[in-house]
C-alpha cells in the first residue's frame, strides 16, 4: 500500500522539483517508509511507500534494465507469486521479490494489455520512454483511488485529490457535483467536488501521449452474466471455497497483520477463514461504546473467543466530533457518513500492532446485506414496475432529497447553476447497463458501481491510510465478484432475509445466533447530539456569516431545518451531517489549502463539547 502521484507536460517543459516534492509530502501518511520518483523530460511519476511485501528491496519506482520504463503502484497484487512463476518459466529474470517488479516484467512482456491478469487492489502508473507514453490503470472495483486532472498543458494524477491541489491546480467548486451530493450523501464518481478533477473509473486504463489522452475499460462488471438458480449446497461450497481463497491470497505479507472484527457476518466470516489458514492466533481489533445501541464490543469478543484470536478491544468515548475535520481532509471531499470517525479510531488501534488488516467490506453490496434491499423489494407494487418506474422508484428510495426539495435550500444563484440537472440520470445510466439482470441484481449492480467507489471503499482506504495502515478486502476477490453476479437475486434476499444463500454457507461454522443476528450500524449518535449537546454549535456553524457568504443556500431554509430537527418535528440527521461536512470542506479546500489536517480552530469553528 502506498500513494502515487505524477505530472505529464505536453510541451516537455521540466517539472520543478519543489512541485513534485510538495505532491509527495502531502500523501506521506500513505507511505511513510520510503519515497521515490522517476523523472524524464516533462514527466515525473512518484511513490510514497508503505512497505508490506519485500521490505528491503521493494522501493519504487521500479525501472527497467535499460532505464526506459518506470513503474509505480499503490496497492497490492495478490497473485504476484503465480504471475512471477509464469514469467520465470518463460525465462524472465527477477531482481527482487516485490509485486511491483512483477508489473514491470509483465509490461515488458506484454505492454499495457495485462491488467485483466491481475488479482489485486491497485492504481498503477507506467512511463515508457520508448514510445513516450504514460499509462494509468485502476483495479476492478475501485478499491484504490486514482484521480486525474488536465489543465491543457499538464496532466496531473494522484492517489488523493490533495496531490493535484498541492501542485497548484485551481480549487473551484463543481456545481453539478454539489447538486448530486445532496442525493447520494457523497459525490458520485467520476465527478469530484472540484471542477476539472475526476476519478479514473474502476476497471479502466488511461493512455497519455503528447497528442492527447484515451481512456478505455479493461474490465466491466456488466460483462458477468447471471445464470439460473443453482443447487444451494453446491453454491455454498463454491462461496466458502472462493472466500477462503480470497482470504488466503490477502494474507501474503512480510509484516505483522490482523483483521478488523465487528462480530458481524462479513468480518466474522473473514476471520474464520484467516484462522483456518494460520498456524498462530490471528490478531483482531475492534472498538466499543458504552451505549449498547452502537456497541459491537460484546459481539466481537464472542467471535474472538469462538475462534481463539488475539483480540484487542478498546472502549472509546463516542465523542469523536473533533475528528470531523481530519476525516474530511483525508477524504478530500465531503461525505455525510459519520462512520468514518469510528473507522479512524479502530484503524489507530490496529496500527499500534500491525501494518495490514483484512476487512469485510464489499460483502453487503455483492450479496444483498442491507436491510433497505429487503424493505424496498417487499413493496407489492415493485413486481409490476416497468423498467423506467423501477429505476425512478429505486432512486427515490435511496436519495437524500428530491430534486424539488434540494431547490428549497438553494440560493437563486445555485439554482441557476444547477438548472436542468436531475440526479436520477446518474442511477438511470447505470441501470441501463444491465437490462437483463433481475431487479435485485440491478440494485446491487448500482451499489457496486456507485456506492462502493463513491463512499464505502473510500472509508477503508482513507481512514487506515491516515495512520499508515493497509486494509485488504477479500470479498472483492474477482472469483467472488463473478460468483455474486452469476447468482440470481433470489439467492441474495428471500422472504425478507438478507444475504440468504450466504448465511446458509457460513452458518455451519458461525452458528445460528451470530449468522442471523440483526445487522448493527457502526456509527455514533450524532442525530441526538444535534438536538442537545450540539444544539447551539450547529446553527452557529451553518448560519455563520462565513458560511452564508458563499451564496449557496438560503438562510431561512437552513434555520428551519435545524429548528425542526432540534424540536423533533423532523429527523434531518443525514441532511445536517451533509451541510456540516460540506462547509468544513469549503473552509479547508476552497478558502485555504491545508497541507496537513486542520483542527476545528483552524477552520474558525469552536471545538464542540459533549457533556
Amino acid at each position: 500500500m502506498c500513494g502515487i502521484y505524477g505530472v505529464w507536460d505536453r510541451r516537455r517543459e521540466p517539472v520543478l522539483s519543489a512541485t513534485w516534492h510538495s505532491m509527495a509530502a502531502c500523501i506521506a501518511h500513505r507511505g511513510p517508509d520510503e519515497s521515490g520518483a522517476h523523472e524524464a523530460p516533462g514527466v515525473v511519476i512518484g511513490n510514497q511507500r508503505l512497505s508490506i511485501i519485500d521490505i528491503s528491496s521493494g522501493k519504487q519506482p521500479f525501472v527497467s534494465d535499460d532505464g526506459k520504463i518506470a513503474v509505480v503502484q499503490n496497492g497490492e497484487i495478490y497473485n504476484y507469486v503465480e504471475l512471477r512463476a509464469e514469467l520465470q518459466a518463460q525465462g524472465v529474470e527477477f531482481r527482487t521479490s516485490s509485486d511491483t517488479e512483477v508489473l514491470l516484467r509483465l509490461y515488458e512482456a506484454h505492454g499495457p494489455t495485462f491488467w485483466s491478469r491481475l488479482n489485486g487492489m491497485f492504481a498503477v502508473a507506467i512511463y515508457d520512454a520508448r514510445t513516450d507514453e504514460l499509462h494509468l490503470a485502476r483495479d476492478r472495483m475501485g478499491v484504490k483511488p486514482l484521480y486525474i486532472a488536465d489543465d491543457g498543458q499538464r496532466i496531473w494524477f494522484g492517489s488523493e485529490i490533495k496531490v493535484i491541489l498541492q501542485a497548484g491546480f485551481p480549487r473551484r467548486v463543481d456545481p453539478e457535483a454539489l447538486h448530486h451530493y445532496f442525493s447520494f450523501l457523497f459525490v458520485p464518481p467520476p465527478l469530484t467536488m472540484f471542477q476539472g478533477i475526476r476519478h479514473v473509473p474502476p476497471g479502466h486504463a488511461v493512455r497519455i501521449t503528447r497528442q492527447g489522452m484515451e481512456t478505455h475499460a479493461w474490465w466491466r462488471l456488466s460483462d458477468i452474466q447471471c445464470g439460473p438458480e443453482p443447487d444451494l449446497e453446491e453454491w455454498c461450497e463454491q462461496f466458502r471455497y472462493r472466500l477462503s481463497e480470497g482470504v488466503r491470497l490477502r494474507m501474503r505479507a512480510d509484516v505483522p497483520f490482523g483483521a478488523f472484527l465487528s462480530g458481524g457476518l462479513d468480518s466474522s466470516s473473514v476471520v474464520h477463514s484467516m484462522c483456518a489458514h494460520s498456524d498462530h492466533p490471528v490478531q483482531t481489533f475492534s472498538i466499543g461504546f458504552e451505549d449498547p445501541r452502537f456497541d459491537e464490543g460484546p459481539f466481537s469478543q464472542q467471535v474472538a473467543d469462538m475462534f481463539g484470536t488475539d483480540h484487542t478491544l478498546e472502549r472509546v468515548d463516542p465523542n469523536m466530533i473533533g475528528l470531523w475535520p481530519l476525516v474530511v481532509w483525508h477524504c478530500d471531499q465531503p461525505h455525510s457518513d459519520v462512520s468514518y470517525m469510528p473507522m479512524y479510531r479502530v484503524s489507530e488501534l490496529a496500527a499500534r500492532r500491525v501494518k495490514m488488516v483484512l476487512t469485510g467490506d464489499g460483502g453487503d453490496e455483492l450479496f444483498g446485506g442491507y436491510q433497505r434491499y429487503a424493505d424496498f423489494f417487499s413493496r407489492p407494487e415493485v413486481a409490476d414496475y416497468t423498467a423506467g418506474q423501477f429505476s425512478q422508484a429505486y432512486h427515490d428510495s435511496m436519495a437524500l432529497l428530491t430534486e424539488a426539495d434540494k431547490r428549497t435550500y438553494y440560493s437563486a444563484d445555485l439554482a441557476r447553476q444547477t438548472q436542468g440537472l436531475d440526479s436520477h440520470t446518474i442511477t438511470a445510466g447505470l441501470f441501463v447497463e444491465v437490462p437483463d439482470y433481475d431487479r435485485m441484481n440491478q440494485a446491487l449492480y448500482l451499489d457496486c458501481r456507485l456506492l462502493l467507489p463513491g463512499n464505502n471503499l473510500v472509508k477503508p482506504d482513507r481512514m487506515p491510510m491516515a495512520v499508515s495502515l493497509e486494509a485488504r478486502d477479500p470479498f472483492l476477490d474477482p472469483a467472488l465478484i463473478d460468483l455474486a453476479f452469476q447468482t440470481p437475486g433470489s439467492f441474495k434476499v428471500r422472504d425478507g432475509v438478507t444475504r440468504w444463500a450466504y448465511k446458509h454457507a457460513v452458518q455451519p461454522f458461525l452458528g445460528a445466533d451470530l449468522t442471523h443476528r440483526k445487522k448493527q450500524m457502526f456509527t455514533v449518535p450524532i442525530g441526538e447530539w444535534f438536538k442537545r449537546e450540539l444544539r447551539t454549535w450547529t446553527p452557529d456553524f451553518l448560519l455563520s456569516e462565513r458560511t452564508l457568504s458563499r451564496g449557496l443556500f438560503q438562510r431561512e431554509a437552513l434555520a428551519q431545518m435545524l429548528d425542526d430537527h432540534a424540536n423533533d418535528r423532523a429527523n434531518h440527521t443525514r441532511l445536517i451531517r451533509s451541510f456540516v461536512a460540506l462547509e468544513m470542506w469549503h473552509r479547508m479546500f476552497i478558502d485555504e489549502c491545508f497541507a496537513i489536517a486542520p483542527t476545528m480552530a483552524d477552520l474558525g469553528a469552536p471545538e464542540p463539547e459533549l457533556v
